[in-house]
């Protein structure tokens, strides 16, 4: 069972982060990457056609979420082991640990990596004694268990504050308009106020808020897809979304999400 080879495809937005992450499973050996993917439309592709033993999923990405790809993959029936690789606390982690996946912390901590590594192993070691291609149902129910999780605890994150001057408030998530990131301070615009959030990273604000609302424009920018007023075309084919707010916010997309929007929009 040790010696058991994995393919192995890693999906992440951020290069440096992909690659870290091979130089660490490198490390461990008997793990074989073969796919990367920086998005998570790539990633439906990439997994469904190269068929992995096990995807290293981030959680925050243009295109579509980690959840969302799990969630994709579980309707083709993949059949791949799946370890998230998230900014969520521990606290959160504890409260979506199932048997069916693995979370790994960024930092990815090796002796976890190693341990995520062995997991899937014996699975997959498993899944092969019981017969070709099947997968255990039971695998399939823990993983719809821990999206239906996300998807509760996302329910659940209805406020958040923000320190305007000197008062700090607290604001109901249908609320934001967009979050930017400029200078290492989050800016966070609604209707009624523009104040700032004591969250480090866009990723961080992200976790707390429902992805299928909430898109990352551009790397520097978050916005409600229901608080978009206009969209005003730019040069290379990209767009600028103008948003509802009191002064009508401009939001460049990145070239990776101007397709998701396209398609979204249907335009």
């Amino acid at each position: 069972m040790n010696q058991l080879e994995l393919r192995a495809v890693v999906v992440d937005d951020e290069p440096l982060a992909r690659e870290e992450l091979g130089y660490l499973l490198g490390q461990i050996g008997g793990v074989a990457i073969v796919g990367e993917a920086a998005d998570g439309p790539s990633a439906v592709e990439m997994v469904d056609r190269l068929q992995p033993d096990v995807v290293f999923l981030d959680v925050q990405m243009p295109g579509l979420t980690g959840f969302e790809v799990a969630r994709r993959l579980l309707d083709l029936d993949a059949g791949a082991q799946i370890v998230f690789v998230t900014a969520y606390d521990s606290r959160a982690v504890d409260a979506f640990e199932v048997n069916a996946v693995d979370y790994l912390l960024k930092p990815v901590d090796p002796a976890r990596l190693d341990t995520a590594v062995q997991r899937a192993r014996r699975r997959i070691a498993s899944e092969r004694h019981q017969g070709e291609g099947t997968a255990p149902p039971l695998a399939t129910e823990q993983l719809e268990r821990l999206l239906q999780l996300v998807s509760e605890r996302q329910n659940r994150r209805e406020r958040l504050a923000i320190k305007v001057g000197e008062r700090l408030l607290l604001v109901q998530a249908e609320e934001i308009i967009c979050a930017s990131l400029v200078d290492e301070t989050i800016t966070v615009v609604t209707n009624q106020y523009a104040g700032t959030s004591n969250y480090r990273t866009l990723d961080e604000l992200q976790a707390r808020l429902d992805p299928t609302v909430f898109w990352r424009v551009h790397r520097s920018h978050l916005v409600n897809i229901n608080m978009i007023k206009e969209i005003v075309p730019w040069f290379s084919r990209n767009y600028i979304l103008r948003m509802k707010d009191e002064k009508q916010s401009e939001i460049p997309v990145s070239r990776t999400q101007t397709r998701r929007l396209r398609e979204y929009l249907k335009i």
